[in-house]
């Protein structure tokens, strides 16, 4: 299982296009990742559900800033690697340190990704 972690809200104004881009491109990235036999997640695919069923009226109020993070932060541990996308991204990096300090693989590129064979 490899988390993608890239910029959602970092570089887009919080205009809901770009930020829209910004998970397309991830989950573009992930639909790669499982034709190379992973299993890929996106911490947005279980926040933002959530952060809508819980009531957020905003990108940044409370309910957003309980969710986001914290759902990436937990999923990261369970992963068994996390695979950097995009540009700048204070939360990205963070999930990277945390796969880092972890123990888990870290890789910058998709090219460094071996690929997994199916059970």
């Amino acid at each position: 299982m490899i988390l993608v972690a890239g910029p959602y809200r970092s570089g887009t104004d919080d205009d809901p296009e770009r930020i829209r881009a910004n998970v397309e491109a991830m989950t573009d990235t992930a639909l790669k990742l499982f034709r190379l036999g992973h299993l890929p997640v996106l911490g947005e695919w279980f926040a933002l559900p959530l952060i809508e069923r819980a009531g957020s009226r905003r990108i940044g109020d409370h309910i957003f800033d309980e969710i986001f993070h914290p759902i990436s932060r937990d999923l990261v541990l369970r992963c068994d690697a996390c695979l950097r996308v995009g540009g700048p991204s204070k939360g990205a990096d963070e999930m990277v340190s945390l796969a880092r300090s972890s123990g888990k693989r870290v890789f910058f590129q998709f090219e460094e990704v071996p690929a997994c064979r199916r059970r």
